[in-house]
């Protein structure tokens, strides 16, 4: 039996009672897989991992250790709302991991876009298994995966990091307890299991993060574009009330440059790509049109206050035939 297929007679997850009879199943093939084990998590504090986190914790409680990892493609804040959501809130067992230097060392000079996520994937599993050398009784690594990581993984379109980039000597077994879901019903399973509404309406975050919004070989001050950039259109959206009403949105910054004019003076910088867009399984994506104000807006603010940038532009292609991620 193909485990990483969803079966055609599976019902897909619209209410509370269905994510209810859902959870319980995950809980009893939780306790039946883990036992009296312990479960290594990397929990990055998006919806994916939150809600496995949420699931492992009803399911088998403190025997879940996880592990947060700054690997320096987060987003402005990030790591410090993942402690406090997680350590603070939610009482968590929670290993914070900064691991910045590391990863963008090893991504220096790098350009494949498919390279950049194995090479993401493979260090994310070194830091894991690091960690789990620390502690007694790991065995197991429970990832976020869920059903449009493994379509597009194996029909060839990109590669995940938790899907097809693991090293073959992974000595964990693998717990992945929404692998078959889309992330609509993610969303429905998380509300069900109580997780805050920030938390499960939160806009999905790639694994690789920034690293495949800043497209080939990626520098640190490109990098920082791309994170200040995408700060400000997070707290524009907050404040014109899309925030929650978007699927996601972000912004990247390609590796090319254009000749532009600031304070009277010739500035040869980066443009600043916004992607806005909304969809229910990530299979079809349509583009969030926004109103003219508002882009005027967050073109004088990115302009001005980005470091190295002077051109916004705004892409309106849907999936197909573009993907959500630049890479």
């Amino acid at each position: 039996m193909d485990t990483n297929h969803r079966p055609d007679e599976m019902v897909r997850i619209t209410t509370p009672e269905l994510a209810k009879e859902f959870i319980d199943e995950q809980i009893t093939a939780i306790k039946a897989q883990v036992g009296d084990g312990k479960v290594l998590l990397a929990l990055s504090g998006g919806v994916d991992s939150s809600v496995v986190a949420a699931l492992l914790i009803k399911a088998i409680g403190k025997q879940l250790v996880c592990v947060h990892v700054n690997h320096g493609l987060l987003r402005k804040g990030e790591p410090e709302q993942v402690i406090k959501v997680f350590r603070d809130e939610m009482d968590a067992n929670l290993i914070y991991v900064d691991a910045t230097d590391r990863f963008l060392d090893l991504l220096a000079g790098v350009t494949d876009p498919e390279q950049k996520r194995h090479i993401i994937g493979e260090e994310f599993i070194k830091v894991f298994a690091e960690e789990a050398g620390k502690l007694e009784g790991i065995h197991f690594l429970a990832q976020g995966t869920i059903y449009p990581d493994i379509l597009e993984s194996e029909a060839g379109i990109k590669a995940h990091h938790n899907v097809g980039g693991l090293p073959a000597e992974l000595d964990f077994e693998l717990v992945e307890p929404v692998k078959l879901l889309y992330k609509d019903e993610v969303r429905v399973v998380g509300k069900e299991l109580g997780l805050p509404d920030n938390m499960v309406y939160r806009q999905p975050f790639p694994g690789p993060g920034l690293g495949v919004r800043c497209p080939g070989a990626i520098t640190r001050d490109r990098l920082e574009a791309v994170r200040e950039s995408d700060a400000i259109l997070r707290e524009e959206f907050a404040k014109n009330g899309l925030e929650g009403k978007v699927w996601q949105y972000f912004t990247v910054v390609p590796d090319f440059k254009s000749t532009g004019i600031k304070n009277g003076k010739r500035t040869f910088d980066w443009p600043v790509i916004i992607r806005a867009i909304n969809t229910t399984d990530v299979v079809e994506v349509s583009v969030e049109h926004l109103e003219p104000a508002l882009i005027d807006h967050l073109v004088k603010r990115i302009t001005t206050e980005v470091p190295g940038v002077n051109r916004v532009l705004f892409d309106y292609t849907p999936k197909p035939p573009a993907t959500v991620e630049y890479e």
